[in-house]
């Protein structure tokens, strides 16, 4: 009895843990390589702190500074994305230092704002995973 009892306890916590991940939207680094290199229109959300965006970051993304959005400051940094996405239906990818909490924070706050989510992903390990150096520029 007591067996099934930690085994039904462990089942529930598993489809816990799953629910919460599955409640963000990941893309892999390969697939997010294919669409830099294809092109595909994206607008994408840089939260990196400062020197680590001038270090490196991808053409075109969007500084905001906002890493590791936390705080109400952190968050309406945010704010100067809505704009560009809401003139937009384009994807947006979120990049942060390692594809973790801040990246989720800022996944939580665009959708409190009313972004879809359908449009949203988080970029998976973040710039520090980023396997293709070759494919970022660095500075401002």
């Amino acid at each position: 009895m007591k067996r099934w009892i930690v085994v039904l306890m462990f089942s529930v916590l598993l489809a816990a843990v799953t629910a919460l991940a599955a409640d963000y939207r990941y893309v892999k680094t390969d697939v997010f390589k294919g669409w830099l290199e294809s092109g595909k229109p994206m607008i994408i959300v840089d939260i990196q702190a400062p020197a680590d965006f001038a270090r490196k970051h991808f053409k075109g993304a969007v500084e905001t500074n906002a890493y590791p959005v936390k705080t109400d400051e952190e968050k309406k940094r945010l704010d100067a994305t809505l704009e560009k996405i809401g003139a937009t239906k384009n994807d947006i990818v979120i990049v942060c230092p390692r594809g973790g909490g801040g990246a989720r924070n800022t996944y939580d706050y665009l959708k409190a704002k009313g972004v879809d989510e359908s449009r949203m992903y988080i970029l998976e390990k973040g710039a520090e995973g980023w396997p293709h150096p070759e494919m970022c520029v660095s500075g401002r």
